[in-house]
């Protein structure tokens, strides 16, 4: 666990144990976008008040703001991801990556500006897709579900095509 690459043989095995026992126990599969669209409409508690995030279709249907399985697989998933880079030495604060740097200068805060509308990008994505990359990349697919082998089969496709497209060589 001190290494900062594990065997991905290793992982994957762990991942399906994983899975196992997230279904067995929990009766429920791996996936991230359910929980964390529950953390933005608990963000909008605040903001909107309980009945204007009542009120809201989506968080209504979809992911009402509590403490579940979702929400406590996201927060145990960050802490797990924390004390793994810790425990490897790989633990360090990198504002702007060097392959980014390399290819769209050292500037702060379009590196942040990218990153949020990104993962803007991405949740709406998943959330829109009715599942994400761990949500229909791992538990759909071991389920054999269409929707979660087309999903995947999109996914790998776009993430190819958008690197060409923003980390292609430039002409001189």
């Amino acid at each position: 666990m001190k290494k900062q690459r594990w065997n991905p043989y290793l992982v994957g095995a762990l991942i399906g144990l994983l899975s196992v026992l997230t279904f067995s126990i929990a009766d429920k599969p791996i996936g991230m976008s359910t929980g964390i669209a529950q953390a933005s409409g608990a963000c909008a508690l605040p903001v909107l008040g309980a009945d204007g995030v009542a009120a809201n279709s989506y968080w209504a249907k979809k992911a009402v703001p509590q403490w579940d399985y979702s929400s406590l697989f996201v927060v145990g998933s960050l802490v797990g991801s924390f004390l793994s880079a810790l425990t490897s030495s790989g633990f360090k604060i990198i504002t702007v990556p060097e392959v980014w740097r390399r290819r769209f200068g050292p500037s702060v805060p379009k590196r942040m500006v990218a990153a949020f509308l990104g993962g803007v990008v991405i949740l709406y994505g998943a959330r829109l897709a009715d599942g994400c990359t761990s949500g229909h990349g791992i538990s759909g697919s071991l389920q054999l579900a269409v929707s979660s082998w087309t999903f995947f089969l999109v996914m790998f496709t776009s993430g190819i095509a958008t690197a060409f497209v923003l980390f292609r060589r430039p002409h001189s």
